[in-house]
Parts: structure tokens; sequence; C-alpha cells
């Protein structure tokens, strides 16, 4: 539970630092002394959005920071999981706002991401404001209550992994035949493509091949007259070149024998002359060779000119993206025939999925049913003493026509204050006390059902005063005595006299600006409050002592 906050250049507040206590504590103030602020605060540790805005004028940057006591929660398969320090015994949550925008998160200052600290915050503490009251008015959130107070967690754990698997399955389903429709229709188109391509008979690395002897055919006399030209040059007379490498090659080895470095390159001569000579008849048989041949030459064109009208065709630029592209539409021609066999089988396996998903659908009907019956006893046993003699409260269940993702039950809260009054939603015929005194009601049966470590209540007592109210600080006191802590931000006396710890949020002016600040108060102090709530600016004697009364927990 929540142990202490510290609030640093956060709007008003400049510096501020608070413990917290076990059981039922209260916090009172003046309208707009900074109650909703420190609400903001605790807001940014439970993943709420920053705006940079509430920091502080004239700061670079705002720090909350709380600590709580997470001894008795089991917490740490969430640490582990989410590679976070687990301390034993205490969990500290930390949000910095800078001015350049950025926010940054940190758990056990590991820092951490927002959605980690939101799934945490949500562990440790839960801030019921006055527009949760609206959430009455959604059918998402009367069956979230409905399955907490179900205790049905194994069951829709159970649905949902079945649901899953049944909208995979139909999605895959609906994939197939429309796909299988689409090839169905372009069958013709893409059997005429497989064959072109196979009558091809393309080979990789062949258009390289054709490319290189197009451009020698159409080049042949040029080809053969140069390689004559270069084979004369070598071998036609003495002034070839094979002659006078031979002719310097005997020079050089006349002298070596007077002259040791021309034996040297005499061989160095040698080994040239063996070489051109070797040159001289690959020259001389390729001259021999290249012929021009038109009929090979057109045959090559061909060649070439089919392989570029299907490459332009399929869009690639190459024989091995045309040899791939007939594998694929081979592969589709094979889908073809063979996805009436895959329908059939998906459309029973959907077929089954879809029964095993009514099945533990009636489970968990059956399961919310029970439920149902409990919540209305319970909200009848809240609400009577809390001033609605005649109150009807009804869980109604109705079928759905297809199941979602919470089963096959369409779930309305049902209510009516009076007398033979027609039940209708909750959220459209109650006023607004009524609608708190239902949320406080729900409130307290979900704690009971959830081991939440804080419950905060921002002025749930709104539209109801007197000894409604006192009730209501009843139910929220007796919350806070089951190893739970609950905080009421509140503006009534008969709240604020039943807390264990009473804080007083007020304002002060500085010479630099306005603060917000926070303090527990004294059994005087708590008088003296209590009483300003009761008779205004002006403390009268009446008032202290009706202070002293709802303190003493004495009828007025």
């Amino acid at each position: 539970m929540l142990q202490s906050i510290h609030i640093q250049n956060y709007a008003l507040i400049e510096s501020l630092d608070i413990d917290f206590h076990p059981g039922f504590s209260v916090i009172t103030g003046e309208t707009g002394a900074g109650k909703s602020i420190i609400l903001g605060a605790i807001g940014l540790l439970v993943g709420q959005r920053a705006d940079i805005k509430a920091i502080k004028t004239g700061a670079t940057k705002c720090i909350v920071e709380a600590r709580f006591d997470v001894s008795s929660y089991r917490l740490e398969d969430f640490f582990q999981e989410n590679d976070l320090e687990y301390e034993e015994g205490e969990c500290i949550l930390r949000r910095e706002l800078l001015s350049s925008g950025k926010s940054r998160a940190f758990i056990n200052d590991t820092p951490a991401s927002l959605a980690q600290m939101k799934m945490l915050g949500e562990k440790l503490i839960d801030v019921h404001s006055q527009h949760q009251n609206l959430l009455l008015n959604k059918e998402d959130f009367q069956l979230s209550v409905l399955d907490i107070l179900a205790h049905d967690e194994e069951q829709m754990s159970a649905y949902q992994s079945l649901f899953n698997d049944y909208k995979r399955t139909s999605r895959e389903l609906t994939n197939l035949i429309e796909q299988a429709e689409k090839n169905r229709q372009d069958e013709d188109y893409i059997r005429f493509q497989v064959n072109q391509l196979e009558e091809a008979r393309l080979q990789s690395g062949e258009q390289e091949e054709l490319e290189q002897e197009a451009d020698t055919l159409s080049h042949a006399e040029e080809i053969k007259s140069s390689l004559y030209k270069a084979d004369l040059i070598m071998t036609s007379d003495e002034q070839a070149l094979l002659s006078m490498a031979k002719d310097c090659m005997h020079t050089l080895q006349g002298i070596s024998r007077v002259y040791a470095p021309a034996q040297e390159w005499a061989n160095r001569l040698e080994s040239c002359y063996i070489e051109l000579k070797d040159l001289s008849h690959e020259v001389a048989n390729a001259a021999e060779e290249v012929e021009f041949n038109p009929a090979r030459l057109d045959f090559v064109n061909e060649r070439l000119n089919l392989i570029y009208s299907l490459q332009q065709k399929h869009h690639v630029s190459s024989v091995d993206e045309l040899l791939a592209l007939a594998e694929e539409l081979r592969a589709k021609l094979d889908a073809i025939t063979s996805s009436d066999d895959r329908i059939q089988e998906l459309t029973k396996q959907k077929e089954e999925l879809y029964n095993k998903v009514k099945e533990q659908a009636t489970r968990l009907t059956d399961m919310r049913s029970v439920a149902a019956r409990d919540i209305e006893k319970q909200m009848q046993a809240y609400l009577v003493p809390l001033g609605m003699p005649n109150v009807r409260f009804a869980v109604e269940l109705t079928p759905r026509k297809e199941p979602d993702a919470n089963g096959m039950d369409n779930v309305t809260f049902l209510f009516s204050a009076n007398k033979n009054g027609v039940l209708q939603n909750v959220a459209s015929i109650a006023s607004g006390g009524e609608i708190a005194r239902v949320m406080l009601s729900l409130k307290a049966m979900i704690a009971g059902a959830v081991k939440l470590p804080t419950i905060i209540f921002d002025e749930i007592d709104t539209g109801v005063s007197g000894s409604i109210a006192e009730k209501m600080a009843l139910i929220m006191h007796e919350m806070g005595e089951a190893d739970r802590q609950v905080i009421s931000i509140t503006h009534l006396p008969q709240i604020a006299a039943r807390g264990s710890h009473h804080y007083k949020v007020y304002k002060e002016d500085t010479e630099t600006g306005t603060n917000s600040h926070i303090r527990p108060l004294d059994n005087e102090e708590r008088i003296h409050e209590i009483a300003h709530m009761l008779s205004g600016a002006t403390l009268t004697e009446a008032a202290l002592n009706n202070a002293k009364a709802l303190l003493n927990n004495e009828t007025l």
C-alpha cells in the first residue's frame, strides 16, 4: 500500500512530502486548494499522459515519486517477467517530466516503459474519480465487474484461447476462399503463362552467352580481318614479331659468354618467344573458326527477342527471375487444385471450434448467472442502508447472437430507487447521488474480490449529505480495515470525521507565487477543520461541538 509521496515542481506544488497510513484516511481542503493537483500527480504514477504545462512555472523538471509496501502482494513474477529489479517489501515508482517534453519512468530506480508503469500501477492503486461514474453507462465496465465478482478468470482464459483459435481459423478460411475464387478466375491465364514459359525452355545463364554470341556473329568480318592482320604481324616475313624476337634472342646468346647479363635477358626473351608463338597459333585458329553465319545469327537474335519479350511482359530483368516466376505460377496452379481439400478441412475445423466456443461460453454464462444473483443481494444490502429503502438492483444477462471476445452475454445493470418503479438501465435513470452510492457499493464488492492495496475516492460523496454520507463513510472505513488502504477526498464533514487519519490541502501565497501544501491534522486541528466544513469561515461554538460529536461517532 501507499507509504509516502514526494512531489516537486508540479503545478502549484514546489515541494511536497507526505506519509500515508493503512486503514481509512480522508483529505479535505477548500475548492482550488490543490486536491486535484495531488490526484493528477498520482495519475502520472499509474501511466497517465504527461503534459509539460504541469511543470511549475520557472522549473525545468517535475518529479513525482511514491513508495509502496508490496510485501503482501506477490509481485515477484511481474518484476521478473519485465526484467525489473525487485526489492523485498518495497516498491518505488518515479516519474520525471522535463520541460523539453520528454517523460521518464522508473521502477525501483530502473528505467521502465510507461506501459510497465501503468501495469504495475494498476496492481498497486485504484483512483476512482468523478468521471468514472460515467463508466456505469458502458456495458464492458458492467461485464468486467460481473466477471471480477464471478471469479471466472480460468474459465475466461480458456474461453478466450478457444475464441482466438476460432477467429484465426475463420480468417484463414475466409482468405483461402477469396484467394481460391480469385485464382479460379485467373486459372486459364496462369496456365497459359506457365505453358509459355515452359515452351521457352529457358536455362540459367543462357542470356549472357547468347548476347556474347550475337555480338561475335554481328561483327564476324571485322573480327576475322583483325585476327588475320594480327597473325600476319606475328608470322608473315622476316620483319614479323616472331622472327625479330628469335633474332634478338640469338644475338643476346651470342654475347652471353663475355657479358653475363645477356644470358638472363636471352632466357626471358625465349619465354616471350614461346608465349608469342602459342598466341600466334591461337589467333590463326580463331581466324579460321570465325565465320559469318546469317542463319545462326537469326536464331540467336530470335532466341534473345523471345527472352526480352518475356522479361518485359513479366517486368523482370533476368532469365533466373523468369524461372522463379514459372515455379511460382506452378505453385499457384497446385494451390488451385488443392484448395478445395484445404477449404473443406478448415470448414470442419471452424465448426468444431465454434461448438467448443459456445460450450465454454455456456460455462461462463452459468458462472455469471450465479454471480449476478449474488451481486443483486449484496447491492440490496449495501444500498438500503444508504437511504434507498425501496431500491431494486438487477443484473440482466441476455444472449448475444454470436460470440465475441468476452463470451455470449450482454450485461445490463438495472436499477429502481422507487417503490414499484420499473427497472431500467442504472446510468439512464439514477441521479448523481444515487450513482455515487451505486459506484461505492460496487467498489466495496470489487475490493473484497480483488486484493487492491490502495483505493482513492475522489469526491464519491457527490450528491449526498447527512446520515447517508455517514453511512458511505462507514463502508469506506470497513473497506480500509481488511488489510487495505482507503483514501477519500471529500467536502463532507460526516465522511471527514470517520477517517482514522486526516490530511488538509491548503494554498499559501509567498513572494515567488502560490504554493499548494498538504499536512496531517492532529485531534484539535481536526475539530477546527470539521467545524469549518460545518459552519463555513466563521467558527461557532455549536459547530465546534458538532465537530466533536462527529469525531466521537455521536449522532447529531
